[in-house]
């Protein structure tokens, strides 16, 4: 697909006109050679950099007196400079390591870096859906396919908004220090970067520029001897020009370069990371004030022995020193840890009546707002670290179509369930993974118990660990679950989550006995439905009045 460009077509950063030509690094100037400088200096058309700009007017009485003596926030580093290049083209057509994606949260190809996708094969897209998103800030790694690179590192940009100028900022630096941290724990070492905003994100494009520039600058000091080369590719004589007047300021390349950027950069270029230096959150300590502390009016020869403990341990003075609403953020580990084994206790010694019912231990203390996200983010960090592709084969969940008014589908077959042959703490990552980008709105859960009664299924201590996993966000988003083909065991088992394990998720559930009433709420052409389902549906509610099309599965009353 892609075939070498001649040196010519790709030196200086000239996109050649067919977007199929792989370009390589040599052929690709870098920041600190000549032959760039000398475009910096004849050919920019913006003047704040041409040659007027080294006569300025703040530095034109030489570099001492225009820089009164401040030390350079970024000095001349010829080792990052020889690794910092500037092409106007776009990145997959770049031999390089990895290139990065400016993606979305769903990580979907219609907001992706446009012509990626295309450059790359459905391969690439079919592996972005496994990921389960990508949360704003961060970034995710994937093979390139079809183009010349090895990876792909996908990232999402923030909305900008005057308000939360800093959030953005900072949300927009972490971008670029995830892509460089992500390139460094794959053991790869070049990598292409696009400009990581949008037109539809409002992100202003020399502010960006900045927060690019400085936060590679910040990485490469701190990682250089791991990274060969960085590449800003521009697609837009506009972002060309202010990457080549801002460059300069934070990667200057002689002395004279650096003088002027002391007075040309901005007051706030962030902290040893590039992140924006925020004073108002910032942990103020001050040391404790002196005080005297009055000497005890009974000397230790005249306190009773049975009291010197308790002269010993009293350290009440010391209470002048601390802050009450501090302190009351605060409890003993011990007191706490107490508590906790009472309630464990508590639970297990009581009257455990699901368990003697043969329902399963469901009892143990509820988890509080905080464990639950503590819980669950570790179970979705570590289910999106896996392959857990051969529980997506067994086909027990997987995404529907959305229901009659609008709201995704969840589909469960119960039937599929095989827990001899499945390993729970796998699934349960994997339920993890599917649901997390379904819970953030209102859903619907669709599950066909056909046939499932004829399979060992999980007790409700495993249903409410699974729970306790998903969160509460899980439990407000819920709108209902369908369950077709119920049967009066099923009924019990929930009506006992009712009883013992929550009231609000499990008093959703709607039972439904017939395909012809589920399409009522979730239309035909939502749903993949496996085979048996709809044979299941004829055996248990009869054939008589019914007709199945064998082709499309829809299910008509005879005429």
């Amino acid at each position: 697909m892609y075939r070498p460009v001649a040196t010519a077509a790709a030196t200086g950063g000239v996109p050649t006109d067919n977007g199929d030509y792989v370009v390589t690094l040599d052929q690709v100037p870098r920041w600190n050679d000549a032959e760039i400088r000398s475009s910096l200096e004849y050919e920019n058309e913006d003047p704040s950099f041409s040659k007027s700009f080294l006569s300025d007017p703040l530095t034109s009485h030489g570099e001492e007196s225009g820089t009164n003596g401040l030390a350079s926030r970024f000095p001349v580093d010829h080792e990052i400079n020889s690794k910092i290049y500037l092409w106007r083209g776009q990145p997959w057509n770049l031999e390089v390591d990895a290139v990065v994606n400016s993606t979305n949260e769903n990580m979907d190809e219609v907001h992706s870096s446009q012509g990626l996708h295309a450059a790359a094969g459905p391969g690439l897209a079919e592996e972005c859906a496994t990921l389960g998103g990508c949360r704003t800030g961060m970034a995710k790694v994937t093979n390139a396919y079809d183009l010349p690179a090895r990876r792909v590192i996908h990232t999402v940009g923030p909305k900008y908004a005057v308000k939360y100028h800093s959030a953005a900022e900072n949300a927009l630096s972490h971008c670029y220090r995830s892509c460089l941290e992500l390139l460094i724990e794959n053991g790869l070492r070049s990598i292409a970067m696009g400009c990581i905003y949008t037109e539809a994100k409002n992100y202003p494009r020399e502010p960006a520029a900045h927060v690019a520039i400085r936060t590679v600058r910040r990485l490469l000091e701190k990682q250089k001897d791991k990274i060969t080369a960085v590449v800003f590719c521009t697609s837009t004589s506009s972002d060309t020009e202010i990457y080549k007047r801002l460059l300069p300021l934070y990667l200057p390349r002689d002395k004279h370069e650096e003088a002027v950027a002391i007075s040309k950069l901005p007051a706030d270029v962030g902290d040893e990371n590039g992140e924006t230096i925020i004073h108002e959150r910032k942990i103020r300590i001050k040391p404790l004030p002196k005080k005297v502390i009055p000497k005890p009016s009974q000397s230790p020869a005249e306190v009773p022995a049975s009291d010197v403990g308790l002269v010993q341990r009293n350290s009440s003075y010391l209470d002048t020193y601390l802050d009450p609403a501090f302190m009351s953020l605060m409890k003993d580990p011990d007191q706490r840890r107490q508590e906790q084994w009472e309630k464990t206790a508590q639970a297990q010694g009581g009257w455990n009546c699901a368990k003697m019912l043969g329902f399963g231990d469901i009892g143990g203390p509820p988890l509080s707002a905080a464990e639950e996200y503590s819980l669950h983010s570790r179970y979705l960090a570590k289910a999106n670290s896996l392959n857990l592709s051969e529980i997506a084969e067994m086909k027990i969940l997987y995404r529907g179509g959305v229901d009659s008014e609008g709201r995704p589908v969840m589909v469960v077959v119960g039937a599929h369930f095989l827990l001899r042959c499945l390993e729970l703490e796998r699934f349960i990552l994997y339920v993890v993974k599917e649901f997390e980008p379904l819970i953030q709105k209102p859903y619907t859960i669709v599950y066909f118990h056909s046939a499932a009664s004829l399979q060992v299924q999980p007790d409700l201590g495993w249903m409410r660990r699974l729970q306790q996993i998903l969160g509460r966000k899980h439990q407000r988003n819920l709108h209902t679950i369908y369950v077709l083909h119920p049967t009066f065991h099923l009924k019990t088992a929930i009506f006992a989550l009712q009883m013992f394990v929550d009231k609000v998720v499990w008093k959703k559930v709607v039972y439904v006995d017939r395909l012809l009433q589920l399409f009522k709420y979730v239309p035909r052409e939502q749903l993949t439905i496996p085979d048996f389902v709809f044979q299941h549906d004829i055996e248990v509610n009869g054939g008589k009045g019914l007709i199945v099309d064998p082709r499309t599965k829809y299910i008509y009353h005879r005429p």
